[in-house]
């Protein structure tokens, strides 16, 4: 399956959605010059708006710790070729001290359609017999809908500029349900803007 988060991201609206699970994979190196002050955000989606929105998260998320990041999609456009080169370039003019990189690693999706439920409604008149009575029915059936699931894992890194290696890493997990095809709610990526945020914090990446 082409790894699209964008299909989860922009095309329907979320009608229940659990939280990331987070599971450490690669616990702080002894080589990493944290806390960091000055990030530089990538994340590593197909379609730019993806990356575009949640590198936007976490930048809002590292913001509010008081930790100096920019979006690398703020700096680049579509046509920007998406390379070491060109990440390493924002570096040295960012003067960034780590880079944090985010990646969808796997994505599942199963879709079920289903029935709607009919609406009736009776208009009942007398006739001009005795107990007998004219009744009319109306049925609104709407179309079928699909409901959607979708589990999605994200791998998110920390690189040390000055060590030139990962120091950092985990991978998180989010399951969606989504129904009816209309655009809507993507607050399962501030969520997992918060997630990996809490974690940097939490084992001393960033103050």
């Amino acid at each position: 399956m082409t790894k699209k988060l964008a299909i989860v991201a922009a095309a329907f609206v979320l009608s229940a959605c659990a939280g990331p699970q987070v599971t450490r994979v690669q616990a702080l190196s002894d080589s990493a010059d944290a806390p960091y002050q000055s990030v530089l955000v990538v994340s590593l989606f197909e379609l730019f708006d993806t990356r575009r929105w949640l590198e936007d998260a976490l930048v809002k998320e590292l913001a509010a710790k008081g930790i100096s990041a920019v979006a690398s999609t703020s700096l680049m456009n579509t046509k920007t070729p998406v390379t070491r080169q060109t990440f390493q370039a924002m570096v040295d003019e960012q003067g960034s001290d780590s880079v944090l990189i985010t990646q969808l690693i796997s994505l599942d999706s199963e879709a079920k359609a289903n029935d709607s439920r009919p609406e009736a409604t009776h208009i009942i008149r007398p006739t001009y017999y005795y107990n007998v009575w004219s009744v009319e029915l109306t049925e609104y059936v709407e179309p079928p809908f699909l409901t959607l699931k979708h589990e999605f894992r994200l791998a998110t890194q920390v690189y040390s500029v000055s060590a030139e290696e990962a120091v950092w890493g985990i991978e998180s997990r989010t399951k969606i349900v989504t129904q009816r095809e209309t655009r809507g709610d993507t607050s399962f990526i501030t969520d997992e803007a918060k997630a990996i945020v809490r974690h940097l914090s939490r084992d001393g990446l960033i103050n």
